[in-house]
C-alpha cells in the first residue's frame, strides 16, 4: 500500500495550529492539528449541504450563494450546478493554502468549481461578508468546522453565537436559508436559530465509512430559513 505523503503545509492564522495538505496516489486529505477535516474520497454531505438549501430557495436563476469554507471544493460545486447563469457562487477561505491547492490538486475532483465564471473567491474570514450585510444573500452555507461543538480556529465561534446568527439572518434575503454543516449535533445551536427568527430544520446525512465525534456515522445538516417577507 502507498504511504501518505505531506504535500504542503501552512500556519493557521490567528492560531498555533498547522493545516497539512497529504496525498496517497490520486487521494488527498486536508489535516489541521492532527484532525482530518476533509479528503475527495467521500463528499456527499457537502453536496447535499448546498443541494437541501437550494431545495428551499424560491429563485435559483439569480440565486447569491456564499459558502463559509472551500476546502476541496464540493459544496461550492454543488451550488455552482443549482444556480442559474446570472446567479453567483462566493466562497470565503481564510486560508490562501488551501485555495492554493484547490487550483493545484485538489479541484479536479469536483471539476475545478474556481473555473466558473460565475465563481467569486474572497481569501479572508467569512464573517467579513455577512457582519453588517443586508439582504444581500440568497443562501449561507457554513463547512468550516467540524461543527459548532469541534472548532478548527476560536474565532469561528461567533458565527455560532446569537450575534452571529442575528447577522446571517440580516444578511440573507426574505426567504434566504442558512445551511450549516457538523459531524455532530447540537442542540443549543438548534435552541439560538429558532430564538434568532430562523425556521429551522435538523436534517441527518448518513455517509457510510465516515467517521463522526460519536461514531454514529451520521453528519448533521441545518436548514434555518429566514421568513419570506
Amino acid at each position: 500500500m502507498r504511504r501518505w505523503e505531506i504535500i504542503d503545509h501552512e500556519p493557521v492564522p490567528d492560531d498555533d495550529g498547522t493545516i497539512y495538505l497529504t496525498s496517497r496516489g490520486t487521494e488527498y486529505v486536508i489535516h489541521v492539528n492532527g484532525r482530518q477535516l476533509m479528503s475527495n474520497r467521500m463528499h456527499g454531505s457537502e453536496d447535499a449541504l448546498a443541494d437541501y438549501a437550494c431545495d428551499r430557495l424560491d429563485h435559483l436563476e439569480d440565486a447569491r450563494v456564499l459558502v463559509g469554507g472551500l476546502g476541496m471544493g464540493f459544496t461550492l460545486a454543488a451550488a455552482l450546478r443549482r444556480i442559474g447563469a446570472a446567479g453567483n457562487g462566493t466562497v470565503a477561505e481564510l486560508m490562501p493554502a488551501v485555495v492554493r491547492w484547490n487550483k493545484e490538486y485538489t479541484g479536479r475532483a469536483a471539476k475545478h468549481p474556481l473555473r466558473d465564471p460565475r465563481a467569486t473567491v474572497h481569501v479572508g474570514d467569512v464573517a467579513d461578508l455577512v457582519d453588517g450585510a443586508a439582504d444581500r444573500w440568497s443562501a449561507i452555507l457554513l463547512d468550516i468546522d467540524n461543527g459548532p461543538n469541534a472548532l478548527t480556529r476560536p474565532n469561528n465561534g461567533w458565527l455560532y453565537t446569537k450575534q452571529g446568527l442575528n447577522a446571517m439572518y440580516k444578511a440573507l434575503i426574505p426567504g434566504g436559508v442558512l445551511g450549516i454543516w457538523s459531524a455532530d449535533n447540537s442542540k443549543s445551536l438548534t435552541r439560538r436559530l429558532r430564538a434568532a427568527g430562523y425556521g429551522v430544520e435538523v436534517l441527518r446525512f448518513t455517509e457510510a465509512g465516515r467517521p463522526t465525534p460519536d461514531d454514529s456515522g451520521e453528519h448533521v445538516l441545518w436548514m434555518a430559513k429566514r421568513p419570506a417577507a
